[in-house]
């Protein structure tokens, strides 16, 4: 099953159909074009797609976009606590853009580094990634695929945040201010990894 968020509201691509109200069966591309119609612009809170082939579903769908892959990093220390950046009223977990010729892992770590300011990091596994359409100034639907790995930080360094990238602030937090002070303020694809995070834990 593929989870997609359409500004936060999620849309499932499955093989057989969820358990929710709004559910429509893969008829080819119409059938994804009417879903993200249906999110964008009505009040449904999520949508599912369902048909036999995933894999064909998936690839008409990412044929609707431009797609943009980034990586970035669940980061704990020796503490357990995860790092978080602030950005535009938002806690976030640090990821960007992949550049040309690197490899996942490379850009990950290079992210996490440049928007937190922390350099002593171990790359642990491969998480999960998460995927998000938005659309540019110019009209271009984006559709973005995020990789996530496993950190670990095994240094002393004060994070500084990466004022430039619009990043206001740097801060490990527990377990239970993740639930209490970062849920409340991000995005449903962190709460998504954050489980993934615990799950694996």
């Amino acid at each position: 099953m593929y989870k997609v968020f359409v500004n936060e509201k999620k849309l499932m691509l499955s093989k057989y159909p969820e358990d929710i109200e709004k559910k429509l069966r893969f008829e080819g591309f119409a059938t994804l074009e009417i879903a993200i119609d249906l999110l964008e612009n009505t009040s449904c809170p999520e949508l599912n797609v369902y048909g036999e082939n995933i894999e064909e579903i998936w690839e008409d769908f990412t044929h609707m976009f431009k797609v943009v892959e980034a990586a970035g990093g669940v980061v704990s220390n020796k503490n357990g606590e995860i790092l978080f950046i602030h950005r535009i009223g938002k806690w976030d977990l640090p990821k960007g853009k992949i550049e040309k010729g690197e490899s996942l892992e490379q850009a990950a770590l290079r992210e996490v580094e440049e928007e937190t300011g922390l350099s002593e990091l171990i790359l642990e596994e491969f998480l999960n990634n998460t995927f998000h359409i938005y659309t540019e100034r110019n009209g271009t639907k984006i559709l973005k695929t995020t990789y996530w790995f496993r950190m670990q930080y095994v240094g002393n360094e004060t994070p500084k945040p990466q004022i430039e990238e619009g990043i206001s602030e740097v801060s490990w937090k527990s377990k239970d201010e993740i639930v209490q002070q970062v849920f409340p303020m991000t995005f449903q694809n962190i709460k998504l990894i954050l489980n993934d995070y615990w799950n694996l834990h």
